[in-house]
């Protein structure tokens, strides 16, 4: 254990996208070894030595540079999908309208009835059941 420590001192090591490209590459096997196709166990091969060869790299910088901009497409996207399913299934208190004149979204509470909702941004005003 003490000889590996020594060999990764200095590198990279693994991050979130090391991670992300490993669970890539476990569901490219599985589908390749069901499907009986040689490309795709392929390819998962390619994601596993890039796996490796960003976890043994020594430019730690480049590699945390590379982290940084997946961490930050990957937090988009699960916010966007956040920001969708709370506009689909809403909560148990509030209720989301979007804005005519400027498409803001708004978020009014639930059970009012007929409001007259002022959008915060362009100062439009319309009339909404909540």
């Amino acid at each position: 254990m003490n000889r590996f420590q020594r060999f990764m001192y200095g590198r990279y090591g693994m991050d979130h996208l090391s991670r992300f490209l490993i669970g890539i590459t476990l569901l490219l096997s599985i589908i390749g070894s069901l499907s009986k196709k040689s490309i795709i166990i392929y390819i998962s091969y390619l994601f596993l030595f890039f796996v490796l060869f960003r976890m043994f790299s020594k430019n730690i910088q480049q590699r945390a540079k590379e982290n940084r901009i997946f961490v930050q497409l990957f937090q988009r996207i699960i916010n966007s999908f956040q920001k969708l399913k709370r506009t689909f299934f809403g909560t148990k208190t509030h209720k989301y309208y979007r804005c005519p004149g400027c498409r803001q979204t708004i978020r009014v509470p639930k059970g009012k009835g007929k409001i007259c909702i002022t959008c915060p941004k362009c100062r439009a005003e319309f009339i909404r059941r909540t």
